[in-house]
């Protein structure tokens, strides 16, 4: 029963990709419909909003590339703080969908193919619970998807696996929407997050590890 379920799900996904056209999740490809699709929303907001929450949805749930580009739109579509709500909903639930799929469909395929990670995490989720997950999230270097996989295998609940993420992607995603809202001056995704703003993300997952160990270490 697992496998036709997950099977169905391949499938809406795979005609959701086909559905696009060519090119159409590329930077170039935004900023050339951007006119178009600021007047669509100006005639139908509801219905533009709706859609931008379900592809977001989609996208993020089944680890559709196109993220980054969309949380752009969404910041030159709705403003910083509506784009931010937005964003920022569509991601949380859509993570929290994605650790679902890894923990009731394919628990057996992540242990499999992530065994030696696996075990890193779930050595960090009961040392430090959510300060991990919190860490993993605002850390840039470990893959959105990655973390729902894995985060799937471990107990953490459903509702403080939601709240932690949505605390951990919130700085990137406000970045990334104010950075939206000058969509036309973007020349390339590489000139959004600095070196310096990843080192500063990194730090800030960081902290709350540190400051646990801190804590430990002082109270012996």
């Amino acid at each position: 029963m697992r496998k036709i379920i997950f099977l169905l799900l391949v499938l809406v996904v795979a005609l959701f990709l086909v559905w696009l056209p060519p090119g159409t999740l590329s930077l170039a490809a935004l900023q050339h419909s951007q006119a178009q699709l600021t007047l669509w929303h100006a005639e139908h907001p509801i219905l533009a909003a709706s859609a931008f929450f379900i592809s977001y949805f989609l996208i993020a749930a089944f680890s559709i590339p196109g993220a980054t580009l969309l949380t752009l739109m969404g910041g030159a579509l709705f403003g910083l703080a509506f784009g931010t709500l937005l964003v920022a909903t569509a991601a949380t639930c859509g993570a929290t969908v994605a650790m679902l799929l890894s923990r009731y469909l394919l628990r057996d395929w992540v242990q499999r193919r992530f065994s030696r990670m696996m075990e890193r995490v779930s050595q960090g989720v009961e040392r430090d619970g959510g300060h991990y997950l919190f860490a993993l999230r605002l850390t840039p270097v470990f893959p959105f998807v990655l973390v729902n996989l894995l985060m799937g295998l471990t107990p953490i609940s459903i509702t403080r696996y939601a709240f932690i993420s949505l605390l951990g992607m919130l700085p990137a995603i406000v970045v990334y929407i104010n950075t939206g809202r000058q969509l036309s001056q973007i020349e390339s995704l590489r000139d959004i997050v600095s070196p310096g703003m990843m080192l500063m993300f990194t730090l800030l997952g960081l902290l709350p590890l540190a400051s646990r160990w801190l804590v430990k270490r002082t109270a012996k």
